[in-house]
């Protein structure tokens, strides 16, 4: 999600543009057959363009939204960039997760990842309200441990995920009351795995892997216990 770095007006169009770029650079062909109008205007000839019949046959051509969320940054506007143009200069916009000093929430293992969990209702409202109030499935979610190279017994315990989930599960439930067609979340993720450039070092699991040796045993974390008993109520 992308908040306005301020009221200003370009930054509160920033923020709208950050969101065309990223989200509506999937939906919005499928939704209404054609790329965000920002997207158009900014980019110019370098943007493909679809022909009447591949717009017809886009329109309408998804079963479900898959929707993936973790974290919010704030948007504002910068110039237009005159040299090295490229994917990461159309926008016109700088994404920062600081303002005024302040960190928009919390950070724990990751240094991508602030902790924002009224981000996901914001989210899923923006997409309501932009794109026909689609059928949405949460595809990941998740936080990796504050303490990313933990051995147990120490690393079972992780309240920090706990809370993370609590509190965007307490916002999805929102976006739910207030008509968001949700039909499913999914956690990231089951098992600490391989996480890109992290590697094995950033665990995002609500269960344990032991990498230290070849059986990659596994051991649920306080986490586990608290889907658990979550889902059971």
């Amino acid at each position: 999600m992308m908040l306005p770095y301020s009221n200003s007006t370009s930054d509160v169009a920033a923020a709208k543009r950050a969101l065309d770029f990223n989200l509506g650079w999937f939906l919005d062909p499928v939704v209404y057959g054609d790329y965000p109008a920002s997207m158009s205007e900014r980019v110019g000839i370098r943007l493909p363009l679809f022909s009447k019949r591949q717009s017809k046959r886009l329109k309408g051509s998804y079963d479900f939204i898959g929707i993936n969320y973790y974290t919010t940054y704030y948007a504002r506007s910068v110039p237009a960039a005159t040299v090295n143009i490229s994917y990461s200069t159309d926008s016109g916009v700088e994404t920062t997760p600081v303002r005024n000093g302040v960190p928009i929430g919390d950070q724990p293992g990751s240094s991508w990842l602030y902790v924002y969990p009224k981000g996901i209702r914001d989210l899923l409202l923006h997409t309501k309200r932009n794109y026909k109030n689609p059928v949405i499935y949460i595809t990941e979610n998740g936080v990796c441990d504050t303490n990313n190279t933990a051995t147990l017994p120490h690393a079972l315990g992780d309240p920090v995920r706990v809370l993370y989930y609590y509190r965007h599960l307490l916002f999805l439930h929102r976006a739910i009351k207030d008509g968001v067609n949700v039909k499913g979340f999914f956690a990231w993720t089951l098992l600490d795995d391989f996480e890109w450039t992290s590697g094995f070092t950033s665990r995002f699991g609500i269960n344990f892997v032991d990498f230290s040796n070849g059986s990659l045993k596994r051991y649920p974390k306080q986490s586990t216990t608290w889907f658990k008993n979550f889902l059971q109520k």
